[in-house]
Formats: C-alpha cells, structure tokens, sequence
C-alpha cells in the first residue's frame, strides 16, 4: 500500500483493517476496524477528512474524496463496490454502493439503502433510510426525487440551484467555457499541495 502525508496529516488504520498493496491512501483518512480496501482504490484527504467505519469494503478503483467544506464519513457495514466515486458525502451504516456508483458533495445516503450500477446521488441530496436508487437513476435534492435519466428536464430543474460549480469548486455559473477556464486554474492551484506530500509507505 501507498501511505502518504498531506498538508502535515497521515492516515490512520485500525491494526485489524486490511489494505491491499496498490492501494493509496492519502492524508487525514481514517480506517476502522476489520475494513478491506481493494487493490487500486484511492482515499484522499483533499483539506477535509475521510473515516471509514467498521466492516467496510472498499472494492477495485474506487475513490473517496473529502474536502475543506465536504468531509467523507462512511459508516459501518458499507459496501463501496469497484469503480465508484464518492466525495465528500456521508454514507450512514449497512449501505450497498454497487459498481460504478456515484455520490457528490454534502450528499447523505441513510442506513440501509442501495445504489445501483452507475446510480447516482447529487448534491446535497438526501436519501432516506432503506431508500433504492435503480440503475442507471439519479437522486436529486432533499428529499432526494428519485429519477430515470431521460427525465433530464426534471433533475435539472432540481440540480441547479443546488449550484455545482459555486458548492464544489465556489465558483459563479458562467459560460460554459469561461467557467471551465476559470475552474480548471483554481482547482489545480488547489491541487499543487499534493507536490509538498510525503511517502511514508509505499512499493
């Protein structure tokens, strides 16, 4: 496993956790007891923390992200499947992210719930315990409406005002190419930090 130190903080990992050996782990990330991450996964702490509960899996290529604004809190008896991506979002305990699952910024999944392939969870979106989100679908808002892809008309009137650029990266919505200029300049002056890191443990 890759260890690392970011902005003056390590990971921390219960002695009874198992982290496969290209996994990486970055920064203020914490990994309870008896958890597995999988071979390829990324945790990073991205100036806010990651906590991983007990009884975890982590599976193939995920990556769990936690921000200054946006910690990411997983609790216990979660099942993060391969190839999905979680940032800064709370997932309460005995949750299923299936493959390729995605939950963003300040979003909340309750205890007991499923998110299918490639189901998604916007921001700031709260799902309700013992909630469903079916493949391919999108939960948006709180409570989270629970939608096809194809109603795209319907979650976008949801999902803007909850104002991705501004929550994420605390930009204004402008054009299109102005905002992607502007976004790509800040986020890789916030990125540059991880040039100041430190291997602590690696292959």
């Amino acid at each position: 496993m890759m260890l690392i130190e970011h902005q003056g903080k390590s990971p921390r990992i219960d002695s009874t956790a198992t982290i496969a050996p290209n996994a990486v782990i970055c920064g203020d990330v914490a990994i309870g007891g008896h958890s597995r991450v999988l071979f390829g996964a990324v945790l990073t702490a991205e100036g806010g923390p990651v906590e991983i509960g007990t009884h975890c899996i982590v599976m193939e290529n995920a990556v769990i992200r936690g921000t200054a604004r946006h910690p990411a809190r997983i609790g216990d008896h979660v099942l993060v499947g391969p190839h999905t991506h979680l940032t800064g979002c709370t997932v309460e305990d005995c949750v299923f992210l299936a493959t390729g699952a995605v939950v963003f910024n300040g979003a909340v999944i309750g205890a007991g719930s499923e998110v299918r392939i490639n189901g998604l969870v916007h921001l700031h979106s709260v799902l309700g315990p013992d909630s469903v989100v079916p493949i391919g679908w999108v939960a948006v808002g709180d409570p989270a409406e629970i939608l096809p892809p194809n109603e795209h008309e319907r979650i976008w009137s949801i999902q803007q005002p909850l104002d991705f650029p501004r929550t994420v990266f605390g930009l204004k919505r402008t054009a299109p190419a102005d905002l992607i200029h502007n976004l790509t300049e800040r986020y890789a002056r916030a990125l540059a930090k991880h040039g100041e890191d430190r291997v602590l443990e690696g292959p």
